[in-house]
């Protein structure tokens, strides 16, 4: 008696966890051809002199070979631009969406759960998916007084995540610092808060350091439960891949036992040290995207109907009706955000633009006015 044989898709619906099978994966829209403001890039290109010089060490680069499994120039490099408390140590990561899921692993005891607050990076949820960990997301403050999603602040609901870190005990906490999407940097005496509350590790995501005006890292000595996270993704290396976590050797040491070798390729170090020796280059770029984000504040908030978000981040998040029809219709004119609408009950109607340069400032402002208008005309 001869057997059917299976099919693929029928042995990947048996054998998958249902958690896995029930998720959608992480959605990267095609740029080709758009004015792409729409994933918190640098817009901005290294300087000529500084290209050529990269360009002959790539040429060089000896990528016949693994790349340095502990490259100790570049983590001296990266201690000393973010001025590392004495005592501390980075760990390096393939981005921070690898280091996220490194801590997952490391942390992820039978029953263990992964807190955060919502809405906020959706890595830190997917990832608890992937690693098996339990989820729970703490929804960010409305207004005093507000009934609606549609008059959230997104700052911090205090009362509500110390009573969750008391009743779930996570084992670990992320809190994005500024936030994402929202841009918001929450209250640090609410975060220390939570660190000192807080059962498990609490890693605070710096993703968008530098158009902050506030970090933790002169705050890692001060608390044994605590690490901070951060990516070159935002400061012009996007391309590169390159995070890290910053902390005491007592954790980042037993991390490291679960970090995969050569997670941190040849180009990506020699090219990312060369860039950090010129960190005020990226500074300077990063001076540039601040200034030009008050302006785009401006610009939005005197558009009409338009609800404009403070942002301490490279991006500006906004609330506008028929969202789904004004980012239909900024796409039709070239213009690439982000659309929000629909992925957590508190985004309703919201959009989100990267800062880019001037000029695509100045493009995506007409082309959302021109949409605003057609639309309102029917």
């Amino acid at each position: 008696m001869s057997s059917i044989p299976a099919t693929a898709s029928t042995l990947a619906g048996a054998l998958l966890r249902q958690e896995v099978l029930d998720l959608h994966a992480y959605h990267v829209p095609d740029s080709v051809g758009y004015i792409k403001l729409d994933a918190m890039e640098n817009p901005y290109l290294i300087p000529p002199e500084l290209r050529d010089e990269i360009a002959a060490m790539v040429a060089n680069a000896a990528i016949n070979r693994y790349p340095d499994p502990n490259p100790a120039a570049l983590k001296e490099k990266i201690c000393s631009v973010i001025d590392l408390p004495q005592g501390m140590t980075v760990l390096l990561g393939n981005g921070s969406d690898e280091l996220i899921q490194l801590l997952a692993l490391a942390l992820n005891k039978p029953g263990a759960t992964l807190l955060s607050v919502e809405p906020s990076f959706v890595m830190y949820r997917m990832i608890a998916v992937f690693t098996g960990m339990r989820y729970v997301g703490v929804p960010l403050l409305l207004h005093a007084g507000k009934a609606n999603y549609g008059e959230a602040d997104f700052s911090l609901d205090l009362p509500a995540t110390l009573a969750a870190i008391k009743r779930e005990q996570p084992a670990l906490v992320f809190l994005a610092y500024p936030n994402n999407p929202t841009g918001n940097l929450f209250s640090a005496q609410d975060v220390k808060q939570i660190i000192a509350a807080s059962p498990g590790l609490v890693v605070v995501d710096e993703a968008y350091y530098a158009f902050a005006s506030d970090s933790f890292i002169p705050h890692l000595a001060h608390f044994p439960n605590l690490l901070v996270m951060r990516t070159f993704s935002k400061l012009g290396m996007a391309g590169l891949r390159l995070g890290f976590l910053a902390g005491s050797t007592a954790w980042l040491g037993q991390l490291e036992k679960l970090r995969l070798p050569y997670n941190v390729g040849v180009l990506t170090q020699l090219v990312a040290e060369k860039l950090l020796e010129h960190h005020e280059v990226l500074l300077q770029q990063a001076e540039q995207i601040k200034s030009d984000r008050a302006k785009l504040h401006i610009q939005l908030s005197e558009v009409t109907g338009m609800q404009v978000y403070t942002s301490e981040a490279n991006f500006l998040l906004f609330r506008v009706a028929n969202a789904a029809d004004v980012f239909s219709g900024l796409k039709r004119r070239g213009v690439l955000i982000k659309n929000l609408d629909g992925g957590h009950p508190m985004l309703k109607n919201c959009l989100r633009v990267t800062v880019g340069t001037r000029e695509e400032n100045e493009k995506f402002i007409t082309a959302l006015k021109e949409t605003i208008i057609q639309n309102a005309q029917g």
